[in-house]
């Protein structure tokens, strides 16, 4: 494949968040923040269940999985990651804001899910080990999204931490 990503590819599609991750500078903070927006959307406008965030967390990290593995097959190993696929962020950082289902205060949902974006987006360009072991061992479109969604489970200890700390 000599491009990366074709945008008529539904895969390609997907896997760059509509076009997201070929935004200038710091594609995945793009993808992050796009998965922020859609994470308050839904929590504070919709007011959807805690249940039913979990089960949307659980359908974007599988249909994540399945996206980066299409949109990457047919890529070289060492091209897997592409810094345009930012729906691995999206998984991660909805995976981070799980620790926010019990709340119901907006102003305490705003507060707690911009503590974990920060914290996400800190894990996946930090990548302390295992996710520098997967990013750097794991060539697939699992791995792809794997590194992200260990960042959003550290991501998701540390708020926590903080919500048990400050509120």
């Amino acid at each position: 494949m000599n491009s990366f990503p074709i945008l008529k590819k539904p895969s390609h599609l997907l896997a760059t968040l509509f076009g997201i991750g070929l935004l200038p500078l710091a594609p995945g903070t793009w993808g992050s923040l796009a998965a922020l927006i859609a994470y308050l959307y839904v929590v504070i406008y919709l007011s959807l269940s805690s249940e039913i965030i979990i089960l949307l967390t659980a359908s974007i990290v599988i249909v994540s999985i399945i996206v980066c593995h299409l949109a990457t097959r047919q890529l070289s190993k060492k091209d897997k990651d592409q810094k345009s696929i930012v729906i691995d962020e999206l998984a991660g950082l909805w995976i981070a804001f799980l620790p926010l289902t019990g709340l119901i205060m907006v102003r305490e949902i705003l507060l707690y899910s911009v503590v974990a974006f920060f914290l996400f987006r800190l894990f996946d360009i930090w990548k302390p080990y295992p996710i520098s072991l997967i990013d750097e061992k794991m060539k697939s479109g699992f791995g792809v999204v794997l590194d992200d969604l260990v960042a959003g489970i550290y991501a998701a200890i540390f708020t926590c931490l903080f919500l048990f700390l400050f509120s």
